[in-house]
This record gives C-alpha cells, sequence and structure tokens, in this order.
C-alpha cells in the first residue's frame, strides 16, 4: 500500500509557508517514497475568496526529462482523496499519479500536470453551484436541513481557481495555459462544480469530467441551468459517468435528461461528448479508481 505524504501536509501547514513575492514555494523535502511522478504539496494556499486550504501539484516523469516541453493541466476537486487510500477517512482513493503513470507510458494519454485543491468543511458551500438555485434555498438531501443561497461559496470558489490558482500555476509551472489545455474534474458534488465551472468561465476551460454527478440535489436543479448556459460544442467537450448502486443508484433518469440537453445543443456522442454508464458500480472512490481511466483518456486523447 502506498505511503503519501498527507499526514507530512497536515503536520506542516501549521507553518508558515516560505513566501517568493506574492507567492508561496511548496513545502520542501524528500519526496515520500509512494509516489510515482513528483507531488508539490502546498500547505495552507491563501485565498481572498474562500478558505484557505492544501493543495498538491502532481508532475509526471517527463517534466523533468524534457525541460522544454509545456504540459496541459487538470484541476481536480476533492484533493484529500486523490493520492494514497491509507490516508483518507475511508481507507479508498483515486490513485490518480499510479492511473496516469500507467496511461501516460501506454500512449493513450497526453502528459499532463494535476493540481488536487483539498475539499473544507465547507464542501457543499463550495461545490453547489449557486446561480442553479432558483429559490432562496435548496434541499440537499431529504433528511437534511436545507441550505440558504446566500450560504452558496461556488461562485468564490471559482474565483479562487481562476484568478488565483491558476495564474500562480501557470507562472511556476511550464503549463500549456490556454483553454484547450485546461480541464478539471470532480465527482458528485465535484462533477456539478465542473460543470459550473465549463458552463461559468468558458474562456478558461475548454473541457471536463463529471463523474457520478450528484444530479438530485435540487431535483436537477444544475440540469436546468445547463439547458441555458451550456458553452459551445464547437469549442468544449464534456464527459460524463454514473454507477448504477449506493449513491449513484437514482442518478440514470438525470442523466438522461442531461444527455437531452447535449444533444439539444449539439454535442455529439463519442466525439465531444461521452456519457457512459458502469453497471454495479458504486459511489466511491475504489469505483472511480477502476474507471477512471477513461474521463483521463477523454480529457487527454494524444
Amino acid at each position: 500500500m502506498k505511503k503519501l505524504f498527507l499526514p507530512l501536509i497536515l503536520t506542516l501547514s501549521a507553518c508558515t509557508p516560505m513566501i517568493q513575492g506574492d507567492y508561496m514555494a511548496p513545502i520542501a523535502g524528500e519526496q515520500p517514497p509512494g509516489i510515482v511522478g513528483k507531488l508539490d504539496p502546498y500547505p495552507l494556499f491563501p485565498s481572498k475568496f474562500v478558505e484557505k486550504r492544501n493543495v498538491q501539484v502532481w508532475l509526471p516523469a517527463d517534466y523533468f526529462s524534457d525541460v522544454n516541453k509545456r504540459f496541459p493541466v487538470i484541476y481536480m476537486h476533492d484533493g484529500k482523496n486523490l493520492w494514497d487510500a491509507s490516508t483518507t477517512w475511508n481507507q479508498q482513493s483515486w490513485e490518480v499519479d499510479d492511473v496516469m503513470t500507467k496511461l501516460i507510458k501506454e500512449g493513450k494519454v497526453r502528459s499532463a500536470i494535476v493540481v488536487g485543491i483539498d475539499q473544507t468543511d465547507k464542501r457543499f458551500e463550495e461545490y453547489m453551484p449557486r446561480k442553479a438555485v432558483e429559490g432562496v434555498s435548496i434541499q440537499v438531501l431529504p433528511d437534511r436541513p436545507a441550505v440558504m443561497k446566500d450560504q452558496i461559496l461556488s461562485d468564490e470558489y471559482l474565483k479562487f481557481i481562476v484568478k488565483e490558482l491558476k495564474p500562480f500555476i501557470d507562472s511556476h509551472y511550464r503549463t500549456q495555459s490556454n483553454r484547450e489545455s485546461t480541464y478539471m474534474m470532480g465527482s458528485s458534488m465535484g462533477g456539478l462544480i465542473s460543470l459550473y465551472a465549463i458552463a461559468d468561465y468558458p474562456d478558461v476551460f475548454g473541457a471536463v469530467a463529471a463523474v457520478s454527478t450528484h444530479w438530485p440535489v435540487g431535483d436537477g436543479a444544475m440540469i436546468k441551468y445547463l439547458r441555458k448556459n451550456l458553452p459551445s460544442p464547437k469549442t468544449h467537450r464534456i464527459y460524463f459517468d454514473y454507477g448504477t448502486e449506493t449513491i449513484d443508484a437514482p442518478y440514470g433518469p438525470y442523466q438522461i435528461q442531461m444527455d437531452q440537453v447535449m444533444q439539444a445543443k449539439g454535442y455529439t456522442q463519442g466525439s465531444n461528448w461521452i456519457t457512459r454508464k458502469f453497471e454495479g458500480a458504486a459511489h466511491d472512490e475504489t469505483s472511480w479508481n477502476k474507471r477512471l481511466n477513461v474521463p483521463l483518456e477523454f480529457l487527454l486523447k494524444p
């Protein structure tokens, strides 16, 4: 089992990060033995829009072997769950570094940088698309109290990514910073915020992957929003998938509605849009890890 540095991050995050001008430098130290590639940790990355949080930047092996090469970037949510199962609350993870390295070696994807953005205790407030809420509040789950619209922070969260984090990444790493090479991926509520990003920042993000998208929140409120706000199929690509077990079980009918929206907007299944159903897959990182190659191959097709 891989041993990652997240406990190290939690320890170091109590310290003041080194500063270079207006920017932090990654915490220096020996690379944790379980990581494939290199992971730069940025504890308590600052923001004027949202709470500070840990950010990790994964670099593939050829980032160092080809110093003239520039790389596309994938921004991923729920950063605490991306790298190593031994450090997560449920002992599951996406194992992004392993999957990316394997796909790159097999020539199935372009080599890319992955930026993991940690979730906070305001995960719902940051991931729920605010402008998709039509009333003064939205119901999260039937057995939980509604969340007031003015408590939702997704607009601020996306400003953090677009106006603070992305400029930092582009200025400190050899990125391909254009829209066609800037992507986002997330699962569940992370799928919703990824779709919100490509709808609200179509000049920044060229493609997104929404994995096990949590459509039921607000009874499909985000589908209604996307019906009016999807970006052009001439310049954008979108991936969806869902399982059939646990929390994913009711997603199918909602995804059919979303597929109809995609068709009406001129997207072509199998080209600039893919929807995949994974029979028997549950709503957890183990399931997402098993099929992670599919959205990555869509986003990073050679």
